[in-house]
């Protein structure tokens, strides 16, 4: 017989146990190997070993995150998983179930690409408002590149194509590699310090993440930021985007793009210097044709201006003003006279009417003023006759013959007895006076 304080455990049991502590213990983890024995059934799961130099674990990527993946997983690729720990129990197998599985060298740079971004955006180092605008015009053109690479040849031959005025110099560095960034972050700020350039342009070629990581510097980044001179960034095919894109006052999709940003079309250029040397020498003789005309005008008004022509002219018109002076005067007093002798031959015609028009005027003044009499005493009887008729029938007449006018508090009129009341006050009106009375 077994003792009491012992426990005894299936297999079944013992595997349970074991898988919830496993998966209690191991949150989602991140483990990176080597695949081994990949199988994808009709099922849609993925089933594989995950191993490195000295272990290995069973993994199963169950469908539908298996479509998920953006490569299909092959024996020997190197990976990152994102997993969680627990025990298969129907046979005590310890193993990963996968959530999430990426190639592991681009992966990793990818994220530490993306979280670098995020934070060097959070700070302002990104923002448009900070961005120096580059000249019209480079004259001189600093690139900073490898010298044997083919980018560097392109964007050399499309410079000398497009505008050969143009000074370029070859600041060579290495673009990828270990230690790459730090010598392109000393380069870019020496030559920045120099002074000698208007624009600094930072470019390689295409490649892999990996290859372009160089240009995905942290220091780089803070160096194109601090720099006085304006940087372009072109590095990698159009689709590759780095931190110095972003960093830099104007990205370019390519260098052979960057080229063709940083220079005029040198055709285009010097059509356009020929409308404006033609536009000129047309304004030019615009402005030579109005100053001739102008240089005429002014020896006119100083020939015309001359001491003696002005005199000549002076004396001539005085002259022809005192002509016109001596003829106005002269007609004024003919005219003047004219109008005295008519004026005195219709006086005489017209003295007799004069008379007879004062008599009328004065027998009409008689006429008027005894009208006058008659209509003021017609008016004064009709006022008297109104009068006694208002006194007659005028309540004062009534006073004079003894008799009074009752009014309550209010003023009206009291014309019967009972309207009082015992106590009340009442006020008489009599003919020289009122009297306040009260009521028995």
């Amino acid at each position: 017989m077994l003792p009491a304080e012992r426990q005894v455990l299936t297999p079944s049991q013992l595997n349970a146990l074991a898988r919830d502590m496993l998966e209690g213990a191991f949150p989602l983890i991140w483990v990176e190997g080597e695949l081994s024995g990949v199988s994808r059934p009709a099922s849609g799961h993925v089933y594989f070993t995950l191993k490195d130099a000295r272990a290995q674990v069973r993994c199963a990527l169950f469908k539908p995150k298996s479509q998920w993946l953006k490569f299909r997983p092959a024996d020997g690729m190197h990976v990152l998983l994102r997993a969680r720990l627990t025990v298969y129990e129907a046979r005590g197998d310890y193993q990963l179930i996968v959530e999430h599985m990426e190639e592991a060298g681009e992966g990793a740079l990818l994220r530490a690409f993306e979280a670098l971004k995020a934070r060097l955006q959070a700070e302002g180092l990104f923002a448009a408002e900070r961005k120096r605008p580059l000249p019209r015009f480079v004259r001189r053109l600093g690139i900073l590149s490898s010298p044997s690479g083919a980018a560097i040849r392109d964007v050399i031959s499309i410079l000398r194509r497009r505008f050969p005025l143009l000074e370029v110099e070859l600041l060579p560095v290495p673009v990828q590699g270990d230690g790459a960034a730090a010598q392109i972050v000393r380069l870019l700020q020496r030559a920045d310090a120099s002074g000698r350039y208007d624009v600094l342009l930072v470019t390689r070629g295409g490649g892999s993440l990996e290859d372009l990581f160089a240009f995905n510097d942290e220091a780089l980044a803070r160096a194109i930021v601090a720099s006085t001179t304006p940087v372009v960034s072109a590095v990698g095919h159009e689709i590759d985007v780095s931190i110095a894109d972003f960093a830099a006052d104007l990205r370019a999709a390519t260098p052979s793009a960057a080229a063709e940003l940083l220079t005029p079309d040198a055709a285009a250029l010097r059509a356009l210097l020929t409308r404006r040397r033609q536009q000129l020498a047309l304004a030019l003789r615009r402005v030579r044709e109005h100053a001739a005309f102008r240089v005429d005008q002014l020896q006119q008004r100083l020939t015309l201006q001359h001491p003696a022509l002005r005199l000549q002219h002076g004396a001539e018109r005085l002259l022809a003003l005192r002509l016109r002076l001596q003829r106005e005067a002269v007609r004024q007093l003919e005219r003047r006279v004219e109008r005295t002798r008519r004026a005195g031959v219709r006086l005489s015609h017209r003295q007799p009417q004069l008379h007879a028009l004062g008599e009328r005027t004065a027998r009409a003044g008689e006429r008027q003023r005894a009208a006058m009499q008659r209509l003021l005493e017609r008016r004064r009887q009709k006022l008297l006759e109104l009068g006694r008729a208002l006194t007659a029938v005028s309540p004062l007449a009534t006073l004079e013959r003894g008799y009074a006018i009752v009014l309550d508090e209010r003023g009206n009129v009291l014309r019967h007895a009972d309207a009082l009341s015992p106590g009340q006050r009442v006020q008489a009106r009599f003919v020289d006076g009122t009297r306040w009375l009260r009521s028995e």
